[in-house]
């Protein structure tokens, strides 16, 4: 009886039993919604370094002829596609702004070039925070990136 009594007053047991829920706690409550944000950072980083490399790219490769730049086939766009592929991107809404009007460089508007800009998509699949990354459903997000002609 005198050893149960010791034992009784022995609390070491009792961390054992709270650890798994001190730890499923920490994984729940904290680390899993830290992750969720990390995961979705690093997307987003990637799809902007990945515009930036793309707008690094057309700062030095500017349309040649500014009447033609979007036309099926044009050569400039075929090199723009191929940019995109080696930058591991897929841009979308590409469009050259020329003059000082802020329209687009066309047929009519041979102004020279002033600027770029294009955008990317991004998705994000949350395991925790669903609700809070993902606004009504949605967890694609659209990025722009424009950037002036030197």
């Amino acid at each position: 009886m005198n050893r149960l009594i010791k034992l009784g007053a022995d609390r070491r047991g009792a961390v054992a039993f709270e650890m798994p829920i001190v730890f499923s706690f920490l994984m729940f409550v904290l680390l899993f919604p830290l992750a969720d944000v990390a995961v979705a950072g690093f997307q987003f980083i990637s799809a902007h370094q990945a515009m930036r490399d793309l707008g690094q790219w057309l700062q030095y490769h500017a349309p040649p002829d500014v009447t033609t730049w979007n036309a099926t086939g044009s050569p400039w766009l075929t090199s723009v596609q191929s940019a995109e592929s080696v930058m591991g991107g897929s841009f979308s809404n590409l469009q050259v702004v020329c003059g000082d009007t802020a329209t687009v460089c066309s047929a009519t508007n041979v102004a020279s070039p002033k600027y770029y800009s294009f955008a990317t998509t991004i998705t994000v699949s949350p395991m925790v925070l669903s609700s809070v990354l993902c606004p009504r459903g949605n967890c694609s997000y659209t990025l722009t990136y424009s950037e002036r002609f030197q």
